[in-house]
């Protein structure tokens, strides 16, 4: 029989990382897109307006259920501003979750546009590239489907489907499998005020858990 403790300690590990709440001077700094590298990229520039609050109330939400749940939960941030040392870049939050082995990074994030129009979710994942992505990429893909699909499903939202991203830091050093969920648009009037509602940071929280559970199993 394996006490509370060992249960605990035997947990598969979900690492969150709300997206943003970079100091705007580290934020302007430049790092490499991947290993090795000669393309750099900012470390964050900032996200649309009011995204970093949001990202983290989420965040906090989706910790919340996943830990009723028997999940070990890591955070990159738990307040406003990241303080993860490593240059508290993207790089820095994959490290944070590797450093962890979690069983899935998930990257949460609302979306912005020019188009006022644009409403929805999606979920980004790793596009293949040898040496940096080809490890993670099959069973990032696999997540995506599984949170996107959840996301969708407990929100109600427009499902605007699977994105394969190459120029994104964080999912370029990450040696774990890594989703990053756009949860809406904050750019949208009727998104906006959804993304801004305890009930409805409550709904993207259990989409995301349910997500986990699909992907990582109970």
């Amino acid at each position: 029989m394996i006490g509370a403790a060992g249960v605990a300690a035997t947990a598969a590990l979900i690492c969150l990382d709300p997206g943003h709440g970079t100091p705007a001077a580290i934020g302007r700094q430049l790092e490499p897109i991947g290993p090795g590298s000669r393309v750099m990229k900012i470390k964050d520039g900032g996200g649309a307006h009011g995204e970093a609050p949001v990202a983290l109330a989420i965040a906090k939400r989706a910790r919340a259920v996943l830990v009723a749940r028997g999940y070990r939960v890591a955070m990159t941030r738990t307040g406003p501003t990241i303080h993860i040392g490593d240059g508290n870049g993207n790089i820095a939050r994959a490290r944070f979750c590797n450093r962890r082995h979690a069983a899935l990074m998930v990257r949460i994030h609302a979306d912005g546009s020019t188009d006022r129009s644009l409403h929805g979710v999606s979920t980004l994942v790793p596009a293949w590239h040898r040496g940096w992505t080809d490890d993670i990429y099959a069973r990032s893909v696999r997540a995506g489907v599984n949170v996107q699909r959840a996301v969708v499903s407990a929100t109600g939202a427009t499902d605007r489907g699977i994105v394969k991203r190459s120029d994104l830091t964080g999912f370029n050093w990450a040696n774990v499998p890594a989703v990053l969920v756009e949860t809406g648009f904050l750019t949208n009037p009727a998104d906006w005020r959804s993304l801004h509602t305890a009930a409805y940071q409550q709904r993207v929280a259990v989409g995301l858990a349910n997500g986990v559970r699909a992907f990582v199993g109970p």
